[in-house]
């Protein structure tokens, strides 16, 4: 008896949470693919259900001549280092898929809320003047007439048939209007008196060149931590998601519009970035490291209840339909009740206390009983 060593209970329900996490990481790495998560949750190779049903254990990773302790203590040094490295390669990707849904927020909404840097251009802005500026102004759409006939006279100063239309949304147009800067303050005035909204934009290349390298650079980078399939940027141009709101530049053909996705696709095959292809891996280990520890607690608990010499079989059961598990249960109960008495009588009664267990008696029977859970997605 001195080489048992029993497993905590609460040891290996934390073993099973970090399969259950391994997987959901996999589900959120490849959110553009998940119909594809299944086949890429295995265990050597295989389906899981076809390694826990051809089950072997693995003498080459865990001899059998080792002392049990030695063995639980490597499998769970094991799990322990995956489930560290998990935390960290997790917390990179979602700092870095945060920041990127950040950047994607300020291209989402109306013209009075989300960036204008992938709308505007150089050319609708008078730059580098002493005494000009260009200011964007929101016209709703039913005031256009009226902005073309009062623009130029809400306050002194305005150049004469500057404005122009370059973009518009679901609720008004943007508009730009070109003015003496010593004039600005008077004329935002006068156009929040008659609804119109100058926004508060100045045209900055450099800004505006840095916002969509960053972008770049983080789809990019999530790119590369899941597949080479995900949406490219072209150059010169911004590349955003399907939005609620579309925003269509004028004018200007060439100009990318926002709220359209880029219909063209990167081809350069479906490999494997870094992170999944760390978590295939590592989940597979985890698994089998997991199945090894449920094949031993099969072991321990036998001897444990049964004595020695080791004399016992262990089986797989899975119920055809969750409503055949309550049959199968009385069944077993009924089979090997004369193995353990208490532990029968216990299933009658709930009051029955099973001595040297802190278990409730519903987890407890005649016969070892270890629940594998396959559903790790649900």
């Amino acid at each position: 008896m001195s080489l048992i060593c029993p497993i905590r209970r609460s040891r290996t329900s934390s073993f099973s949470l970090l399969i259950k996490k391994m997987a959901q990481s996999v589900v959120e790495v490849m959110e553009d693919a998940k119909g594809k998560v299944p086949e890429n949750l295995l265990a050597n190779g295989v389906d899981l259900p076809s390694f826990v049903t051809h089950f072997e254990w693995d003498m080459a990773k865990y001899p059998a001549k080792q002392p049990l302790v030695s063995v639980v203590d490597t499998l769970a040094k094991q799990l322990a280092q995956i489930e560290t490295d998990l935390k960290s390669r997790t917390a990179a990707y979602n700092t870095l898929k945060t920041n990127l849904e950040n950047l994607e927020k300020k291209s989402m909404g109306n013209l009075f809320t989300r960036t204008l840097s992938d709308i505007v251009s150089k050319e609708d802005f008078v730059l580098g003047s002493e005494y000009l500026i260009t200011l964007l102004v929101i016209v709703p759409k039913p005031s256009y007439a009226q902005w073309q006939k009062t623009y130029e006279s809400l306050s002194d100063m305005v150049v004469p048939r500057s404005t122009k239309l370059i973009a518009e949304d679901n609720e008004g147009g943007l508009f730009t209007v070109t003015l003496f800067r010593k004039v600005i303050e008077d004329f935002k005035t006068k156009a929040r008196e008659n609804k119109f909204t100058v926004r508060e934009f100045y045209y900055d290349e450099k800004e505006i060149k840095r916002e969509r390298e960053e972008m770049s650079r983080l789809l990019s980078d999530k790119k590369q931590q899941y597949q080479t399939s995900c949406v490219a940027l072209k150059k010169g141009s911004s590349t955003f998601p399907d939005h609620k709101v579309k925003v269509t530049p004028l004018g200007n053909p060439a100009r990318p519009a926002a709220g359209q996705t880029d219909r063209e696709r990167e081809s350069e095959g479906e490999g494997e970035g870094p992170l999944l292809r760390w978590l295939k891996v590592n989940f597979s280990e985890a698994f089998i490291a997991w199945i090894h520890i449920k094949a031993l607690r099969v072991f321990v608990e036998s001897v444990l209840r049964y004595g020695l010499p080791v004399n016992f079989q262990a089986v797989l059961l899975q119920p055809h339909k969750k409503s055949s598990t309550k049959r199968l249960r009385e069944v077993l109960n009924s089979v090997f009740r004369h193995l353990d008495q208490v532990a029968a009588a216990s299933i009658l009664d709930a009051s029955v206390e099973i001595p040297g267990l802190q278990l409730n008696n519903q987890d407890y029977f005649p016969y070892v009983y270890f629940h594998i859970d396959l559903s790790l997605l649900d």
